[in-house]
């Protein structure tokens, strides 16, 4: 049970190396499958978001570091990274499992997204066979802080998303997005999100592109919008005022020969692209052109940093909340911890064996050496029979996690089990 989460975020690593690293949906799972057969890794899940990549694993304590991992997988040189990298373990991996399940390691404190995000990797790794006892534990009660952390603070009110983010950003840069044609390209719910801030504040147009010109159709008649067909998203670019991209290509969707065109087509007139992918939608040489304005998701971060007061008092109360679950855990954790128990249970059957013996001496004395030596293996040997399937049931509890199993075992050899306060991580 040896937790160690090590990873990069917007506040560690910039977006030129977080997009090295990530991982997209669809090869999520085999991702993790690859984490779970390096050497000394137990149980394993990836997290990989626009702001962070992250490996929680259940390791072997003479695991090898898994920076050798990131380095073979991600084909990148270790040394590039270390200065990036935190690490945590024990109880403090799985405190910033909590913080970041419940927004509190947000570029954008409160924000809805990220818990649907960690539900999605958990349920990849699940899929991948990668998670079977203890981890599973950990992320169940992960999910259940978030959601009282939801439920029994302030701090999702007035919910701000990368997207609304994005959109608040444009809007200080135009003043107004009153009659202002907006093309989003990539249909999935943090374009939906932009949408409808952008709507909320006045858009008089908006385009939807997408590579399924279906999904493009659906979103576009909800929002009163027009859908285009992706082979016509540089014929049509030009038409749109703010570009909000969002897709999961592993490549640049626009490149700089593209915006010059959009700028001939433009006539001058300023064109800004709001880019909220990882890896990037945009080259970044486009900046370099004149009149192209480009925002991507390391410059939310200066928009984002003025929601971050109002909501200091509702997060101290749910970084409350977390220290208490993970004070939970760490009880549990000792209670699990079964060496003395084990130790214990030795050392109380090997003193009945002696007891025993003394009782009955007497009646031993007339025996030979080789005989006495023969009743103390024959005692010996009864009782490591009589202790295996207990001890080995006990070990096999701890490793799965299941402290009621090991409360069962304690106290049927006369141990105390676990804290009641604790009953709900089993």
């Amino acid at each position: 049970m040896n937790i160690v989460l090590l990873g990069l975020n917007h506040k560690t690593a910039p977006i030129e190396l977080r997009e090295r690293l990530a991982v997209a949906p669809h090869e999520l799972e085999e991702a993790t499958r690859s984490l779970v057969q390096a050497p000394g890794v137990l149980e394993g899940m990836i997290l990989s978001t626009c702001n962070r990549v992250e490996l929680l694993t259940s390791q072997q304590p003479d695991a090898p570091h898994l920076l050798e991992f990131i380095g073979d997988y991600f084909s990148i040189e270790p040394k590039l990274l270390s200065p990036h990298i935190y690490e945590y373990r024990h109880e403090e991996a799985v405190r910033h499992l909590f913080r970041v399940a419940c927004s509190l390691d947000s570029m954008v404190i409160g924000e809805p997204q990220i818990l649907g995000q960690v539900k999605s990797s958990y349920l990849a790794a699940r899929s991948a066979g990668a998670i079977r006892g203890h981890l599973d534990k950990v992320l169940q009660r992960a999910f259940v802080i978030a959601k009282r952390v939801r439920t029994e603070t302030q701090i999702g009110t007035s919910s701000v998303s990368i997207a609304s983010v994005a959109v608040e950003l444009a809007r200080k840069i135009f003043g107004s997005l009153e009659e202002k044609k907006v093309l989003l390209v990539g249909a999935g719910k943090m374009s939906e999100q932009a949408a409808h801030h952008l709507m909320n504040h006045g858009a008089g147009a908006v385009l939807v592109a997408n590579r399924t010109y279906e999904r493009a159709e659906q979103m576009a008649q909800r929002f009163g919008g027009r859908a285009i067909r992706f082979e016509e998203l540089y014929s049509s670019a030009d038409q749109a005022d703010i570009i909000i991209t969002s897709t999961g290509s592993a490549r640049p969707v626009f490149r700089r020969e593209h915006a010059q065109y959009f700028m001939q087509q433009r006539r001058g007139r300023p064109m800004f692209f709001i880019d909220i992918a990882v890896p990037r939608d945009v080259d970044p040489e486009v900046n370099k052109l004149d009149g192209i304005f480009l925002y991507d998701i390391d410059d939310l971060q200066s928009v984002a940093g003025s929601h971050l007061k109002a909501r200091g008092k509702e997060a101290e109360m749910a970084e409350a909340m977390i220290l208490a679950e993970v004070n939970k855990y760490q009880r549990r954790m000792h209670a699990l911890n079964v060496t003395p128990e084990i130790v214990r249970l030795q050392q109380s059957a090997e003193q009945i064996r002696q007891a025993e013996l003394r009782r009955v001496a007497g009646r031993l004395q007339t025996l030979s050496a080789e005989q006495q030596a023969a009743v103390e293996a024959l005692t010996r040997g009864l009782i490591n029979k009589f202790l295996h399937q207990p001890v080995q049931a006990i070990k096999a509890a701890a490793s799965e996690g299941n402290a009621a199993a090991v409360d069962a075992i304690r106290e049927a050899f006369g141990g105390h089990s676990v804290d009641g306060d604790d009953e709900d991580w089993d």
